[in-house]
């Protein structure tokens, strides 16, 4: 993910049509007539014409001229209006989890999975969460079929940060929030020092900002109770320097290369 390559390559690559494929945008005479902007493949001696109409489209919009680049994994390409993706393609997700959705691709109980919410737009691609999110947390989730990549973000001896907006039922004394700092015993094991900040105190709930480095099951919560506090929200808003923005719940992208590389090698 994350390569720059020509439009023609990339259809090419595809395996859209079988054979030796060859892929090029016509923007001058072709035989006798001139077909400004047409795309034209070379398959078993015969020719597929991807007209001007509209035929192949790069994120929703009509590819007509020459030497269109794209980013692998980020930008969306479609011959008419039938998605193209490569085979053996790696990807690279960022989902905003809501509440009430398993972090697994199946579940025996047959409650809604998060691999639910994208399926429909990626076809028969196995993907596959990279870590988990509790059935009551909602926030940022990556998803991918790189085995590589979810052991990166996941093994604890690469530390990879996770930050959560906490929403705890009353207040939080400055002691708790220094032995969150600390570092606090749960389940026998005590959690590296976190960081911890009070971000308000509204209407009988506090909102704290809590960054940790491990992922144990339901963590957080279990920090929050250890220091007699209830945990009744919870959303990780953000994995090492990758943010969930302004991406809408339930909703989701494609990482970009550079956040791919920065976690790949983090």
């Amino acid at each position: 993910m994350g390569d720059i390559v020509r439009l023609q390559k990339y259809i090419a690559m595809s395996g859209v049509v079988e054979g030796n494929v060859a892929v090029r945008m016509c923007n001058a005479d072709y035989g006798t007539q001139n077909y400004a902007g047409v795309w034209a493949m070379s398959v078993d001696d015969g020719l597929f014409q991807y007209n001007e109409e509209g035929r192949v489209k790069v994120n929703g919009k009509k590819i007509t001229e020459q030497g269109v680049k794209i980013e692998i994994g980020a930008d969306n390409v479609s011959v008419d209006d039938k998605p193209i993706k490569l085979k053996n393609k790696k990807y690279y997700i960022m989902l905003n989890k809501p509440v009430g959705y398993v972090s697994t691709a199946k579940d025996q109980f047959d409650r809604p999975t998060v691999v639910d919410l994208i399926k429909e737009d990626l076809g028969d691609v196995r993907i596959f969460p990279v870590g988990r999110l509790d059935y009551e947390t909602e926030g940022l989730l990556l998803l991918t079929n790189d085995g590589d990549f979810t052991y990166k973000v996941t093994h604890p001896k690469f530390h990879t940060d996770k930050t959560y907006i906490a929403t705890i039922k009353g207040g939080i004394t400055i002691s708790g929030i220094n032995k969150l700092r600390n570092g606090v015993y749960i389940d026998d094991f005590k959690t590296s020092p976190a960081e911890a900040e009070i971000l308000d105190a509204v209407d009988g709930h506090t909102y704290i900002k809590i960054t940790i480095h491990e992922g144990k099951n339901r963590q957080v919560r279990k920090m929050f109770a250890a220091i007699g506090c209830t945990v009744v929200g919870l959303q990780r808003i953000k994995i090492g320097n990758v943010e969930l923005g302004n991406l809408p719940l339930g909703r989701w992208r494609h990482l970009t290369s550079h956040e791919v590389n920065y976690l790949m090698n983090s």
